[in-house]
C-alpha cells in the first residue's frame, strides 16, 4: 500500500514538461513545493514514485537501481505523450537518475539538486557492511520537524536498508561513466552546508560532464534538503531562470 502524500502527482499545463524526481527514503511530497510552483509557472509536471519509496523500508530493501531507474523511463513517456520537451530535475539520489535520463532524447535540460558522486565523511559510509552481509540491516532515521510540508514529508521511513545504501552507491559508480555522454544543458544545485551529499560531487560532475553549458548555484547556509528547506524560494527562482533561458 503506498502512504498517503507518496502517491505520483501530475499538474497538466502547457507544452513544457519538467519531470520531478525524489531521492532515497524520499516521497513525491517533497517535490510538491517546486511542482506547484512550476505548474505557477505554467509547466506540465510529473513527479515520479520511485519504487520501494512511501510504502515500508523493507519494500525498499528488495529494489534495485534498475526498478528506480525504471520508473523514470516509464514517467519520460507519460509525459512525452502531453508535452513538447522535458527537463529533469532530481533530488539527492534523484539527482543521479536525473543524469542518467538525460540521456535520452526528450530531454533538454537537467538539474541536479543536492546529487551525490560523493557521500559525506559524516554519514559514516566508510563503515558500511559489504553488501553480503546488509541483508536485514537497517540503520535509524530521525524524525524531521520541518514546517510548511505535508504531514508525510515529516513522518516517513524512520529506518533505512543497507542494502538501499549500497544500491545508491552502484548507481554512483553508473552515473560517473555516463557524465562523459551527456551534453544537456545542466543547472547543479548544492546547498553549502550539505551533510549528506559532499560539496566536492559538485566539482565532480561539472569536470566531467560533457555539456558544454553548465551552471552551478551553491547557495549559502542550506543543506541537503533543497526543495523542502526554508528559504528554498531562491532555489525555485534560479530554476525558473535556468528553464526559461532559451539560450540554455
Amino acid at each position: 500500500m503506498i502512504l498517503s502524500g507518496a502517491q505520483p502527482f501530475l499538474k497538466l499545463g502547457d507544452k513544457r514538461g519538467v519531470l520531478l524526481i525524489h531521492g532515497f527514503t524520499g516521497v513525491t511530497a517533497e517535490m510538491l513545493p517546486l511542482g506547484e510552483f512550476l505548474r505557477g509557472l505554467g509547466y506540465t509536471v510529473l513527479a515520479v514514485r520511485l519504487p520501494g519509496h512511501g510504502t515500508t523500508p523493507e519494500d525498499l530493501a528488495a529494489k534495485t537501481r534498475k526498478d528506480w531507474l525504471d520508473a523514470v523511463d516509464d514517467g519520460l513517456a507519460i509525459l512525452g505523450d502531453c508535452v513538447e520537451e522535458i527537463a529533469v530535475i532530481g533530488h539527492s539520489m534523484g539527482g543521479l537518475c536525473a543524469l542518467s535520463a538525460a540521456l535520452d532524447a526528450r530531454v533538454t535540460k537537467v538539474v541536479t539538486l543536492a546529487a551525490p558522486i560523493y557521500i559525506h565523511p559524516l554519514r559514516g559510509i566508510d563503515e558500511l557492511p559489504p553488501r553480503n552481509a546488509c541483508a536485514d540491516l537497517y540503520i535509524p532515521k530521525m524524525r524531521r520537524r520541518l514546517p510548511d510540508v505535508e504531514p508525510i514529508v515529516n513522518k516517513n521511513y524512520n529506518k533505512m536498508p543497507l542494502l538501499g545504501v549500497h544500491e545508491i552507491l552502484a548507481l554512483i559508480e553508473e552515473v560517473k561513466d555516463l557524465l562523459p555522454k551527456i551534453v544537456k544543458p545542466i543547472l547543479i544545485v548544492h546547498g553549502r552546508n550539505d551533510h549528506t551529499a559532499d560539496t566536492r560531487s559538485v566539482e565532480y560532475i561539472c569536470e566531467h560532464i560533457a555539456s558544454r553549458r553548465k551552471e552551478i548555484f551553491l547557495p549559502e547556509d542550506m543543506g541537503h534538503l533543497l526543495p523542502i528547506l526554508p528559504g528554498r524560494e531562491i532555489i525555485f527562482s534560479r530554476i525558473e531562470k535556468f528553464l526559461s533561458d532559451k539560450s540554455v
